[in-house]
């Protein structure tokens, strides 16, 4: 596998750095140099001598996005004093495992747009999208071994085996209308934010820290990774598809009992609940605007939002013993712009 030497280039002194600026591309600013370093590392680690291979891989692993995950195994590891190299082959096969799950998700869904472009399923076809995520799955184990850290490898090996027993338990609920939101929350967190709650544990394994800081990590993480997909749940509902990247609506078409639908029922009216369960169990999105209208009527989109912003202020408490730097309210900044989104 590819060796980290002439990959990473050296942290800059916290004392070197402004303050972060309140946006987004600000806080990322702070890991660019760390991130570059992922990025060449995913070039060099996508490379296979079979060329749909590669040619897959590097179509969704390069088509954009904010690149969450990894970001928040490198500013976790500068946030606790890590000095070394690993952080950046972790925060890598953070996304490795992402895009595995990426790629098989759209498959499952029959979904034909991510990001704001084609799924990789619609351009290159079924089989080759499920043969490539399991090759991202296969190149992240071997990402594991060469950090050569057990626990690291058990953390990561973990969450890949939660994340999939995720898919499953999604693919059991989907259209029915009964799910409970207990239920939807076991699906998101093992689904979603298990990935994040690893590669923040992981972060704080590399740089050796006290258990103490290592269940602070893992706490901001879980959370972190809930209140992104709570916001995401709603956005399903009421952003726009060029927002988005992907079709409005798609959890709905797919039969999926998601947070608001949830709430939805729980509190609408006898024939509003009668209406979104036949959406439930019918799929599509014949009845779209009609659902977006009780959702928007019963409060819904509301409710899902207090209990992203519960998520993420529990995230942000879970950092107060972690001693202050710029990379710590990095994390804060993040877990704020988690529930102020649009994409």
């Amino acid at each position: 596998m590819a060796a980290l030497s002439g990959i990473i280039a050296k942290p800059m002194q916290v004392a070197e750095k402004t303050a972060v600026p309140p946006s987004f591309d600000g806080v990322a600013a702070l890991a660019a140099d760390d991130m570059q370093a992922v990025d060449r590392l995913v070039a060099v680690s996508l490379k296979s001598d079979v060329a749909l291979v590669s040619q897959v891989s590097e179509y969704i692993v390069l088509s954009g996005g904010k690149r969450l995950r990894p970001l928040i195994v490198l500013l976790a590891a500068r946030a606790l004093g890590y000095e070394g190299e690993q952080h950046v082959r972790a925060a890598t096969i953070i996304e490795f495992i992402h895009t595995a799950t990426l790629l098989h998700d759209d498959v499952v869904d029959s979904s034909d747009r991510r990001r704001g472009m084609d799924s990789a399923n619609t351009v290159f076809g079924n089989q080759a999208s499920v043969l490539v995520g399991d090759f991202l799955y296969s190149r992240s184990f071997q990402m594991m071994v060469d950090i050569n850290d057990m626990r690291v490898m058990q953390i990561l090996a973990d969450a890949t085996n939660t994340i999939a027993a995720g898919e499953v338990m999604q693919l059991m609920n989907i259209h029915d209308p009964d799910t409970s939101e207990d239920d939807y929350r076991q699906v998101i967190y093992r689904k979603t934010a298990r990935l994040f709650e690893a590669g923040a544990q992981v972060a704080a394994v590399l740089a050796a820290r006290e258990s103490s800081d290592e269940a602070a990590m893992l706490e901001y993480g879980q959370n972190l990774g809930t209140a992104f997909q709570l916001v995401d749940d709603a956005l399903d509902f009421n952003a726009s598809a060029e927002e988005l990247g992907k079709n409005l609506g798609d959890d709905l078409a797919e039969g999926k009992a998601t947070l608001p639908l949830i709430h939805a029922m729980r509190v609408g009216s006898e024939s509003e609940r009668a209406l979104i369960r036949e959406a439930i169990v019918e799929g599509g999105l014949g009845k779209l605007g009609e659902i977006q209208a009780i959702i928007e009527s019963t409060g819904a989109l509301e409710y899902t939002a207090q209990k992203a912003h519960e998520a993420a202020d529990i995230a942000i408490s879970a950092l107060s013993d972690i001693p202050d730097s710029e990379y710590k309210q990095a994390l804060i900044s993040i877990a704020e712009f988690a529930v102020k989104r649009r994409s």
